[in-house]
């Protein structure tokens, strides 16, 4: 998803957009560059004049994205030799080494065009599947795969890839220091990260619409309108690291990711490099080009000999290599793109609001309505941007990808309803007229918008089968052991090919061997910490102890780096001995000579450590600060879940 491809592909019939990538170019080629910007949006608008672009003719494409995972079902760096074993130009890079994307061919958009797609989306599937069982892998569509963790986003786990090197060189330098992340959902996430890395968390299913240059405009506004109500549909991202945030987390995290934005004072208004737009576009497909120009500085650039104004001027189609490299740098939710197919210059939308899964045919499902809504509103509106205000439309994508299939949505004329009856009662039928305006078989109109349906009345999205999931083995098992459920699960069910309407929830045996959920700290820590402060009143730890039933307290300073640690058996010995705790500061009974472990800390060594030591607790530090704690009663769970599982 943030790679500096031009704007996309409709299928392979692309080729970068440049030759090499400077990760540091000096000010004049910097210029240089910007030139060549410049000069492509020169020729763009001399093709729009003259009419060069091809007409009447509608093809959809998609790019999909994927995660890969080892036999515990956590991300492993693995895409090298997933490539090798493909040998499948249709196979490539994107920004994680656990991260895989295909490329399928255009279709027309008529016919049995979705299905083929569907045929060809689940043959690279198989594909994928087969060559990850070679290896002893894991190939899952999802959206951010819940078995993620922080320490697997170093950049030792980029693709080594220069423009992937040098695209987080510049976006960190532009901002000036870490990349700091709040997304607040049922939990709340607030971390810092040094990378753009944290964007390899996410996965997407990309949707190609060709359409006609001298309709771009009223159709891109279509996109616009269209997005929010796509975007309920398709929510399957609500876990990262744990914790429920939004349906579409991937939304937020996106743009927290590459926003190369420093702190200014809050009066100044400057758009992230991610974003839903902010007005609707007027003349044609150049309004986009310019507002991008103006508002966001070059990453990247590359070296290229094109002159595209002398290009046309021989008779042939320029490439626009530098105005797709900037325009690849820039993440509208829909994106404008321009192409070549057999020669023939062209525009389309490219919808980037859908997340990867929950099934192929769910993701087809997903294109297929959006491309019939596309057409369907269309026809019924000449100008729909007299109908809903662009902030209303914004609005509408921001909800839906909070609250999923439930948004509150704003209509035309300002109706107000949820976005479950926007889908069944509105645009279902409009999407069918599309669909049927279009030509698409009839089969095809009943299948994938019959999924829709049966989503939507269902009520399991790909987002609440995952809540839904995770809240059905609520105390059962470690966090590892059902994160690691639910990607067995979607894995399982994903080689079914049944929509997620048709899931049953994940079971936390599904994980396969508990041994594999138990390999670090991290899987089964205590993250629901209680602790004090030094100067807190030793009162308040025997409180703490009582009312929480712990036999531990750590300490920690106001940076959240521990400092010590008081335990009940201190606690218990001041007293017996005489002592009384009015106004006694923690400081004097807690022991400051603690022995800690990481997160990433194999769990035979943690075992070891408390067993040859003697101890009953051990705090867990990453990057000095205090993330979590070891006891004797996670080791307990451990054993009782073995012990079960031996049984049984």
């Amino acid at each position: 998803m943030l790679g500096t491809s031009p704007g996309g592909c409709l299928s392979n019939e692309t080729t970068r957009a440049h030759k090499k990538i400077d990760a540091e170019r000096d000010p004049k080629s910097g210029r240089a560059f910007v030139r060549a910007v410049l000069s492509d949006l020169k020729a763009l608008e001399r093709m729009l004049k003259d009419g060069l672009f091809e007409k009447g003719v509608r093809r959809i494409g998609a790019e999909q994205e994927l995660f890969l995972t080892d036999a515990s079902y956590t991300p492993v760096p693995a895409i090298m030799p997933m490539l090798e074993r493909l040998k499948d130009p249709h196979f490539t890079t994107e920004l994680g080494a656990f991260q895989l994307e295909m490329n399928a061919a255009p279709q027309n958009f008529s016919g049995d065009g979705f299905s083929r797609l569907e045929r060809e989306l689940t043959s690279l599937m198989k594909q994928t599947w087969a060559a990850a069982d070679e290896l002893g892998l894991h190939a899952v569509l999802v959206g951010i795969l819940p078995t993620m963790r922080k320490v697997d986003l170093g950049m030792k786990n980029m693709v080594p890839s220069p423009r992937y090197l040098a695209l987080s060189k510049v976006v960190q330098a532009m901002r000036g220091g870490d990349f700091e992340f709040s997304i607040k959902g049922l939990d709340e996430l607030v971390l810092a990260h040094d990378s753009v890395m944290m964007e390899a968390c996410n996965s997407s299913f990309q949707v190609h619409l060709q359409v006609d240059a001298d309709d771009f405009v009223r159709q891109y506004n279509l996109a616009q309108v269209l997005a929010g109500p796509t975007m309920s549909i398709s929510c399957n991202s609500p876990l990262l690291f744990g914790k429920r945030l939004w349906a579409e987390t991937r939304i937020a995290l996106f743009q927290q990711s590459v926003d190369t934005r420093s702190k200014t004072q809050h009066l100044r208004n400057e758009t992230s490099r991610v974003n839903f737009g902010t007005r609707y576009i007027e003349r044609d497909i150049t309004d986009i080009f310019r507002e991008d120009i103006v508002r966001f500085r070059a990453l990247v650039g590359s070296s290229s000999d094109e002159d595209p104004l002398r290009v046309l001027a021989d008779g042939g189609v320029p490439e626009l290599k530098a105005l797709r490299l900037h325009n690849g740098t820039i993440y509208r939710w829909n994106r404008a793109c321009y192409g070549i197919i057999d020669g023939k210059p062209h525009l389309r939308i490219e919808n980037r609001v859908m997340p990867a899964g929950p099934s192929v045919p769910d993701e087809v499902a997903n294109a297929a309505f959006w491309c019939g809504a596309m057409v369907g509103l269309g026809q019924r509106e000449e100008d729909v941007t007299r109908r809903i205000d662009f902030d209303h439309a914004a609005g509408n994508f921001y909800a839906a990808a909070r609250e999923g299939y439930m948004a509150p949505m704003y209509w035309l004329d300002g109706k107000e309803l949820t976005a479950r009856d926007l889908i069944l009662d509105v645009l279902l039928p409009v999407a069918e007229e599309g669909l049927r305006a279009q030509r698409v078989d009839e089969a095809d109109i009943a299948r994938y918008l019959g999924i829709i349906d049966a989503r939507m009345r269902s009520g399991r999205t790909g987002a609440r089968w995952l809540t839904q999931s995770l809240h059905a083995m609520k105390d059962n098992g470690s966090a590892g052991q059902r994160q690691a459920a639910l990607v067995a699960a979607t894995v399982n069910r994903q080689r079914e090919g049944k929509p997620v309407s048709e899931w049953e929830h994940a079971k936390l045996e599904e994980a396969g061997q508990t041994k594999h959920t138990y390999q670090r700290v991290e899987q089964f820590m205590t993250t629901q910490l209680f602790t004090v402060e030094a100067d807190d009143a030793v009162d308040l730890v025997a409180n703490i102890m009582s009312w929480e039933r712990v036999r531990y307290v750590l300490v920690e300073n106001k940076a959240h780096e521990l400092v010590g640690l008081v335990s009940h058996r201190a606690v218990l010995r001041f007293l017996t001995n005489g002592g009384i705790t009015k106004d006694v500061p923690v400081s004097e009974l807690m022991r400051t000579d603690v022995l800690t472990v990481t997160p990433e800390t194999p769990t035979l060594e943690a075992i070891s450590l408390m067993k040859d030591k003697r101890i009953g607790c051990v705090p867990v530090l990453l990057d000095q600060k205090l993330v979590g704690v070891l006891t004797e009663e996670n080791f307990l769970k451990i054993a009782r879940d073995l012990l079960e599982q031996q049984l049984r």
